[in-house]
């Protein structure tokens, strides 16, 4: 979930000029979209209201728009609003057209059939990780990714791949900003941080062994395009209690392989 906070003043929208308007409304009702997640997936007003820092009649106002376009709609038993069928048409050319979603797919599949774990290919949009494509375990127990989940904690295995390409002095900045969420750093514990972050690139995968979650491990490895630039992270999230340290270096040797067959399909 990421919350906003971009409360649009009335006295000041009183004197804003029509095209300052016209991007404050745009803007707020994107981060009212934002607040949806596939953790909490449905909201009611108050609960959008709280996050955004607008007055309940102007997310009601933005949500009814929304609802007229299919982005959101109502669920018929709790009338909280939820995101609609509307987006896919919104997003689904992106999709379609992102190459690296195309050339992963298959070879996730036979990661996920190798190791009996979900897997899924992340993307970075510069402040969080954003999962575009997954195959669930077969398995009963299992951890999944569902498609448009977002990261942002520090620990999370993804996250780490796209930082440890990042210049120090940025990764500073989203963690002291609280971009990236860290709880109770310090400054011995950000050094700490920057130090894993290169034993991360260095390995060539990044583990998360309970760190964001206490019963979730994960192992994350790095997707390069034909000009080595990291476009995407290939991600095993896994049940702790099935996953030893040793087999934790087992996924992320797959995950690492299979990385970089992506890399390869996509002439990095």
């Amino acid at each position: 979930m990421v919350t906003m906070t971009t409360t649009a003043n009335s006295s000041d929208g009183a004197s804003a000029s029509p095209d300052a308007r016209g991007t404050s409304v745009i803007v707020n009702a994107i981060a009212v979209l934002r607040c949806f997640s596939a953790e909490e997936p449905l909201l009611g007003v108050t609960e959008i209201a709280l996050r955004v820092g607008m007055h309940k009649s102007t997310v009601s106002r933005i949500l009814t728009t929304l609802e007229q376009e299919d982005l959101v709609e109502r669920d018929s038993s709790s009338r909280r609003y939820k995101l609609g069928l509307g987006l896919i048409a919104v997003a689904g050319p992106l999709l379609a057209e992102l190459e690296e979603r195309r050339v992963a797919y298959p070879l996730l599949h036979r990661l996920t059939e190798l190791t009996t774990e979900t897997s899924a290919l992340m993307v970075w949009n510069g402040r969080e990780s954003m999962c575009v494509e997954q195959i669930a375990s077969p398995q009963q127990v299992k951890h999944t990714t569902p498609l448009g989940a977002r990261y942002h904690e520090a620990m999370s295995a993804s996250v780490q791949v796209f930082l440890a390409v990042e210049p120090e002095e940025r990764v500073r900045a989203l963690i002291l900003d609280g971009t990236i969420s860290y709880a109770g750093v310090d400054e011995a514990s950000l050094e700490a941080y920057l130090l894993r972050l290169k034993d991360a690139a260095a390995r060539g995968y990044a583990t998360n062994y309970g760190e964001s979650s206490l019963d979730e491990v994960g192992v994350a490895a790095p997707v390069r395009d034909h000009r080595g630039n990291l476009v995407a992270a290939v991600l095993i999230p896994a049940p702790r209690f099935r996953v030893s340290p040793e087999r934790l270096q087992t996924l992320g040797e797959a995950c690492t392989q299979t990385a970089q067959q992506i890399t390869d399909r996509l002439g990095g």
